[in-house]
């Protein structure tokens, strides 16, 4: 049994190193986008390579997440931990001193790897660490010092390309992972999810805290589900690709990459269907609540990679806002949901799921159509404020619910893995948008560079986005229902991602063999 205390000397540092982890996966998130046209004018890229810097990222991530928890499980955590901190600044160095757009994806698809076996990892490390009376405070001390990173992110990432420049919002995190590193290997002791014989007692126990994302039913993985991850992320990549390219693409070939993405879709279906131990369980959908909710996951995330990813460059580009500026200016959204999403899911525990499901995304709607006033000119108090504060409380309102929702859905044992297919799910659903949307509204791979016609299209992007929230909506309201008094209730209180609900782990019991 795990048996290090949060006020310890080493409770903290194994708080610190895994804070530090997950925090360079958040930060990189939400600083790239404020990066974007800097980006796009010093490295002579057009929109398509644009929307790859923020896709290739989000297509490995969402992809091999799943995967990730489960090698953490099988190989060790904290040694699959520290592989992806020093993968993901190995890509961050590639991204920093990339000589073109080419390579900048390359390594921003790097890094995506990195961040699918960090991610799960950093979480799994305190539950599999720490004494279970500190376990739920460790949890929310690491989820909230995260969130903290988070809201930093836009400020700091505006300040790095206003000033040092852009390569440095990848070089940052470098030091970070000097110093993350050394602590983990020293401070941190090693897990996996392989059962130990008790020698005192002569129980089998499991381990306590089985890793969220990857995890199945509180055991081990003994064959990877290598084949199924490799097919998830090439029905992505060649739909993104399809998507992406139709615009100026040889038509011939971006058909011929929808059809293959589908196909590819379809075969990791069937994977999944028949592997001894998948990466994505697709019994775990015989939920009705489970399926429901991960739809409303889909339009609200959808909705919200495409805001990010579009608004940043508006406040650039049209409204002539420097880049710390334009990151400053979405803050408040990350700022309200640290301060209100426990209040949250206290609330939607008393009145249930359905009205916040249901109110949040109308909330959110109604956010992205007061955006439609942020043109040339456009000021901060009258016309961009009131827009993130309307979205930043519809997403307080639908987050917590979202995941608790989740984990309500499905047996207790099945938790980790629920709360990884949602996270997994809301990352897939913003590769699609980014990709998507310049499509939809008519975007020209040149617009960015045109403040009349960035702003043209960003106006439909914003409806369209709205509308999406609209559907997830309806969806909420018409399936959603109360969970049962005795369901899985999240450890995750606080969060503070714009991009991705946090994730969950196993909470396992001791049993006597």
């Amino acid at each position: 049994m795990p048996d290090v205390r949060l006020a310890s000397p080493q409770g903290k540092w194994i708080l610190l190193t895994t804070v530090l982890g997950s925090s360079m996966a958040l930060l990189d998130s939400t600083v790239v986008n404020v990066a974007l046209p800097r980006i796009g004018r010093d490295l002579d890229a057009d929109l398509a390579a644009l929307q790859w810097t923020v896709n290739a990222y989000l297509l490995t991530l969402a992809g091999l997440i799943l995967l990730g928890g489960s090698l953490g499980d099988h190989y060790g955590r904290r040694k699959v931990f520290v592989v992806g901190v020093v993968w993901f600044a190995v890509a961050s160095l590639l991204c920093g001193i990339a000589p073109n757009a080419g390579v900048l994806v390359a390594a921003r698809a790097l890094q995506g790897v990195g961040g699918a076996l960090l991610t799960p990892g950093s979480l799994a490390l305190i539950q599999a660490s720490f004494h279970p009376e500190d376990r739920g405070r460790a949890v929310g001390l690491w989820s909230g010092f995260g969130g903290m990173g988070a809201a930093v992110g836009p400020f700091l990432g505006g300040w790095l390309v206003d000033g040092p420049g852009w390569r440095w919002v990848f070089l940052l995190n470098v030091p970070l992972a000097v110093v993350c590193v050394p602590v983990a290997l020293r401070h941190v002791p090693e897990s996996d999810g392989r059962p130990v014989r008790s020698g005192a007692s002569g129980s089998t126990a499991g381990s306590p805290a089985e890793s969220g994302a990857g995890s199945g039913a509180g055991r081990p993985h003994e064959r990877f589900d290598v084949l199924g991850a490799f097919l998830g992320a090439l029905s992505l990549a060649l739909v993104t690709y399809a998507l992406i390219e139709a615009r100026s693409g040889p038509v011939g070939v971006v058909t011929g990459a929808a059809v293959a993405g589908l196909v590819a879709g379809f075969a990791f279906v069937a994977v999944e269907r028949r592997h001894p131990d998948p990466m994505l369980p697709l019994d775990i959908f015989a939920s009705r609540q489970f399926t429901a909710v991960n739809l409303v996951t889909l339009c609200v995330y959808a909705a919200f990679g495409g805001f990010f990813f579009l608004s940043a460059v508006q406040l650039q580009v049209v409204a002539g806002w420097s880049a710390l500026g334009a990151g400053t200016a979405l803050l408040p959204t990350t700022v309200l949901m640290l301060l209100l999403s426990a209040r949250s899911g206290e609330l939607a525990e008393h009145i249930g799921p359905r009205i916040p499901l249901t109110v949040g995304p109308l909330l959110c709607a109604a956010g992205m159509l007061l955006m439609l006033r942020v043109g040339p000119g456009a000021s901060y108090a009258t016309d961009v404020l009131p827009a993130v504060l309307v979205l930043g409380f519809g997403m307080v309102a639908l987050v917590a619910p979202l995941t608790a929702t989740v984990l309500a859905s499905v047996d207790v044992t099945r938790a980790g893995v629920a709360s990884g297919v949602n996270n997994a799910a809301a990352r897939a659903a913003g590769l699609v948008a980014v990709a998507a949307l310049p499509l939809l509204t008519g975007m020209s791979s040149e617009a960015y560079r045109s403040a009349t016609a960035f702003d043209d299209a960003f106006q439909r992007a914003m409806v369209l986005c709205a509308g999406v929230l609209v559907v997830g909506a309806v969806v909420a309201f018409t399936t959603v229902r109360r969970p049962a008094p005795d369901c899985r209730r999240p450890e995750c209180r606080t969060h503070g991602s714009v991009l991705a609900p946090p994730l969950e782990g196993e909470r396992t019991k001791r049993r006597l063999a």
